[in-house]
């Protein structure tokens, strides 16, 4: 799988993901810092790669949700107030979750990607978050 990951993720997310071993193109190297989000959604997507932001309104602007159903975009929204180095690892330790989703989805298709709730005990690493479809058919 190769994930691309949006300008609003940084440069810490996408290192992390590439230090884990993922493969990523970054939003960075391939086009302009003010590209609209229908440009870059319509290159993934035809490039069969995995869009990976931390924009939820994707899905309320008609013109960016429909660039998702033209390109056939594969979309994971990472989810939650926390700065990109905890969003980036439980995207990593949720990595397994992450490409049974894509497996048994086809895109396109916009899911939230979840840290897990509770931490478990003291001293002890996180287990991997979930993801659920948000689009379509998940509200």
């Amino acid at each position: 799988m190769i994930f691309f990951t949006d300008r609003d993720l940084g440069r810490l997310f996408p290192d992390i993901l590439e230090a884990s071993g993922l493969e990523v193109k970054r939003h960075a190297d391939l086009f302009r810092h003010d590209a609209p989000d229908e440009e870059w959604l319509s290159e993934v997507g035809g490039n069969g790669w995995f869009a990976i932001s931390r924009d939820r309104r994707i899905n309320y602007r008609p013109n960016e949700k429909e660039a998702v159903i033209r390109a056939k975009a594969a979309l994971f929204i990472v989810v939650g107030k926390a700065p990109h180095r905890e969003l980036a690892e439980n995207f990593v330790r949720s990595i397994r979750v992450v490409e049974r989703f894509a497996r048994l989805h086809e895109p396109p298709f916009i899911a939230k990607v979840y840290r897990p709730s509770g931490s478990g005990a003291q001293g002890r690493q996180p287990g991997p978050g979930r993801v659920a479809l948000w689009y379509p058919d998940g509200g």
